[in-house]
Parts: C-alpha cells; sequence; structure tokens
C-alpha cells in the first residue's frame, strides 16, 4: 500500500514543485519590472494637457505649455495631431508619459504577470489538495470486493489507466499508474474502498478521476487474460517524465497565441511557453498518465 501511495504522491509532488518553481520566478521577474516601472511612474506627479506632435522611431513627441518630452509609444501613429493628458516629473519633464504609452502598459504586463503566476500556483495547490483528500477519505471506507479489468485508454495526447468495474451497473475508474497494473490478470478480484480506491495483492491503486457508467472514450487495449510474468513495468518517475513530456508540444503555440493577445513580444512568448509547459507536465501528473 505504501508503495502505490508514495509512487503517486512522488509524481504528483514532483510535478507541482516544477510549476511552483516556474511561478515563483515568473513572479519575482514580473513583481521587479513592476516595482522600477511603479517607482518611475511615482515621480510623475505634475499634470498638464499637451498636444502629440509627431511620432518617429517608436516614440511620440508632446508639447505642452511647460515642456516637452518624447515618450515611447508603440501605437504613437494615430494620436499625431490630437491633444492628451500628460504625467510629467516635475524636476525633469522629459521623464513623461500620456495614456497607452510604453512604460504604462509593460507595468500593467507586469502586474499582470505576478497576478497570473500566483493564480496558477493556487489552481495546481487546491486541485491536488483535493485529489488528495477525495483518495484518503475513499481508503479509509469499508472494503467491497469487486471483479475488475485493467484496460488502458488513449485519448489525444493522454494515455489513462482504468479499472472496469463489473456489477449491476458497469463502471469505469480512472486509476493512476503503478507497476501491478502490468502483470494483472484479467478479470481480478479486488477491494474497492468508497468505490475509488482499489487495493490489489496488498497494493493500493488511487483514483486519478472521477469513477463513470458511461465507456469513456479513447482508444482501447484490453491487459491480457494472463500477462506474461516476465514482462518488465516501467518503474521510477524517469519513465513517467519522459511520457508527460508529449504535454509540453504545445506549449510554445500556447505562447505565441498569448504573446499575439498580449502583445508582449519575445519576453511574452517565453514567459507563456516556460508556463505552458510546466502545466503540461503537472496535468499528466493530475490526470494519471500511463507510461506502460
Amino acid at each position: 500500500m505504501l508503495r502505490s501511495r508514495v509512487r503517486a504522491l512522488r509524481h504528483g509532488v514532483l510535478a507541482t514543485a516544477i510549476v511552483l518553481f516556474v511561478c515563483l520566478v515568473v513572479a519575482l521577474l514580473s513583481w521587479l519590472s513592476y516595482s522600477d516601472g511603479r517607482a518611475a511612474l511615482a515621480a510623475m506627479t505634475a499634470r498638464e494637457v499637451g498636444s502629440v506632435v509627431s511620432f518617429a522611431d517608436g516614440a511620440v513627441e508632446v508639447r505642452w505649455p511647460s515642456g516637452s518630452a518624447r515618450v515611447p509609444h508603440e501605437d504613437g501613429a494615430r494620436f499625431v495631431g490630437r491633444q492628451t493628458q500628460v504625467a510629467f516629473d516635475p524636476a525633469d519633464p522629459s521623464r513623461a508619459v500620456i495614456p497607452g504609452s510604453d512604460l504604462l502598459l509593460e507595468t500593467d504586463r507586469a502586474l499582470g504577470g505576478v497576478t497570473f503566476s500566483c493564480a496558477v500556483a493556487l489552481l495546481v495547490l487546491v486541485a491536488g489538495g483535493v485529489r488528495v483528500l477525495l483518495a484518503v477519505r475513499s481508503a479509509r471506507s469499508a472494503p467491497v470486493t469487486a471483479s475488475v479489468r485493467r484496460i488502458r485508454l488513449q485519448s489525444g495526447l493522454m494515455v489513462r489507466s482504468w479499472l472496469e468495474v463489473d456489477g449491476p451497473v458497469e463502471r469505469w475508474l480512472p486509476v493512476y499508474y503503478d507497476p501491478v497494473l502490468v502483470t494483472l490478470p484479467s478479470p481480478v478480484s479486488v477491494e474497492l474502498r468508497g468505490g475509488r480506491v482499489a487495493v490489489v495483492d496488498g497494493v493500493t491503486l488511487y483514483p486519478s478521476g472521477r469513477a463513470v457508467t458511461k465507456h469513456p472514450r479513447g482508444r482501447r487495449l484490453d491487459n491480457p487474460a494472463r500477462p506474461d510474468p516476465e514482462v518488465r513495468a516501467p518503474r521510477g518517475l524517469r519513465p513517467q517524465l519522459r511520457v508527460d513530456a508529449v504535454f509540453m508540444v504545445p506549449a510554445p503555440f500556447v505562447g505565441l497565441f498569448w504573446a499575439y493577445l498580449d502583445g508582449s513580444g519575445f519576453t511574452g512568448w517565453i514567459t507563456a511557453t516556460l508556463v505552458a509547459a510546466v502545466l503540461g507536465l503537472w496535468w499528466g501528473a493530475f490526470r494519471g498518465s500511463d507510461p506502460s
């Protein structure tokens, strides 16, 4: 029982730790950028109405009664000839911003990076905590003997192990991978606790999702009735991580989409790609990918 629990828990904890580390780095870098932007904006206490007189090299020329400045503005061409509110440093009027200027956008994006990283970290912690609590509560329930068959189902990039539970109402229970599944006869009698936790030959198989009464979608592969005892089941977390790495493949495309929506360029792309990649690893661990 301990072996299976430790394996599933180690896999989940490792994937969660990777996500938390990346989120911490992204949040820290975003916070430093936000602090710099906020400090620069804090000095711009003076306000006047000025005019945008020209745009060149990614910056607009802004003039107001008491001064002028060149303000970096990626979309400044459409503001030429218009009046606008100007915030500037009274001790150095060349330091100024107008609505939509690059400094304001970068500061907002940096704050968004902090918020997003914290939200992702909180999500994986809550989801993992709920999964563990449900498994522990089910493990304490009275056991019921049932006949099950182990099957593997591939749906998209995900391959999972399921227990097909016989009974008046046939059910399918997804479980976290354990090497015992590879040599499990089909069918075999197991103990079910709370309808979610299965005990096979003293090994506890924990659920990787809720049981369903409709056959789950995916390409099905059944265990042999009498598996070859010489078959070596994948052990350790290295084979598991190799399988989970497939969920990192979409990450660069997610990063491109995010950078396009956010207008954050290469920095936004690399940040979103990293977060999406580690979330892919975590998703494989959370859903119970099968490396066999």
